[in-house]
């Protein structure tokens, strides 16, 4: 396929065809596309004439404000009873659920810190349901994290469907939707699928480079240490502006949540007067997360400390002039 969006719509209807069933279960402050489909999912930008009776939102993970207060452990088990009141309202109106569709790296949600195993009930619940899990690594995948190829394996599971876009190709439009046998299988028999571009030579042979390269240029290890250097730089912001609430992250995918007062506000006028400020030193940045109150920042895979140095030394000197208002 050509985008990020078209993968996750065919994850859908893989989803539907392995499972006879329809619901799906998303985060309530996720983004997964712009078809007619994935569109009903993101709620950045909320469909018009509103949410289908098919589609259920659980609170997106904030390890900052945990469901129930508490993190660990009492974090992860209350964002699974979420999941488990999602469930069985689409039980309860006769779609049943044919999927859960996840970044692994809850990168819209604003990349929470989240330990490993955080999502081991809550996917146990989907499959129990007869769901399926969709991993939308976009955003997370080809090794961005600096830990792992796919944000799936950091976080520790295993899902039915990866879909996989924007890095795949550097630019190029290229996307896939990766599955097991039975699954493409069981697509083939409800659906099949046609794309007049799909499958096209040179979208694959630029995809193809992007591997060589990646593993040629040890871009992932890059990834690593280039963003452990930015995060540890970032962290000494974190003293000098109390605005920062916390510095998290993985690899090249990392930020910093901004808060107004002890009681965690976010600071989203704040954060957006950075993302301006930091636009005029010609360093693109965004905002997102709960209230839009985390600075993103997921530079290309090629960031050096050099640019690093250069970005933090750009970020300090906007933070020193931008005032701390809501």
């Amino acid at each position: 396929v050509c985008s990020g969006s078209e993968a996750n719509d065919v994850a859908l209807r893989m989803a539907q065809a392995v499972t006879g069933n329809t619901g799906v279960i998303a985060t309530d402050m996720t983004y997964h596309g712009n078809t007619a489909a994935v569109s009903q999912l993101s709620t950045r930008r909320p469909p018009i004439g509103g949410y289908a009776d098919h589609v259920q939102h659980v609170p997106a993970p904030d390890s900052t404000r945990p469901l129930g207060g508490v993190s660990g452990q009492p974090f992860a088990d209350a964002f699974a009873v979420e999941v488990e009141r999602a469930i069985a309202a689409l039980q309860a109106s006769g779609h049943g659920v044919s999927a859960f569709i996840i970044c692994p790296f809850f990168a819209n949600e604003g990349f929470p810190t989240l330990p490993k195993g955080f999502l081991d009930k809550a996917v146990a619940a989907i499959r129990k349901a007869g769901g399926i899990v969709i991993a939308d690594e976009v955003q997370p995948g080809f090794g961005r994290t600096g830990t792992h190829w796919w944000g799936y394996e950091k976080i520790g599971i295993l899902p039915e469907i990866v879909t996989i876009g924007k890095p795949m190709g550097n630019g190029h439009p290229v996307a896939a939707v990766v599955a097991g046998l039975d699954t493409l299988s069981a697509f083939r028999n409800a659906f099949g699928y046609f794309n007049t571009f799909g499958g096209n030579p040179v979208s694959c042979a630029a995809a193809m480079a992007v591997l060589e390269i990646i593993d040629e240029e040890g871009l992932v290890e890059n990834a690593r240490v280039v963003g452990d250097y930015a995060r540890e730089r970032m962290s000494a912001l974190q003293q000098k502006y109390p605005v920062i609430n916390n510095v998290r992250g993985s690899g090249l995918f990392f930020g910093a949540e901004m808060v107004l007062d002890d009681a965690l506000t976010p600071a989203t006028d704040f954060t957006e007067r950075v993302v301006e400020g930091m636009k005029t030193r010609g360093i693109l940045l965004n905002k997102i997360g709960k209230d839009y109150g985390t600075l993103k920042i997921r530079p290309p895979m090629v960031f050096s400390r050099e640019n690093a140095d250069l970005m933090i030394d750009a970020l300090d000197d906007v933070l020193s002039v931008t005032p701390v208002t809501s």
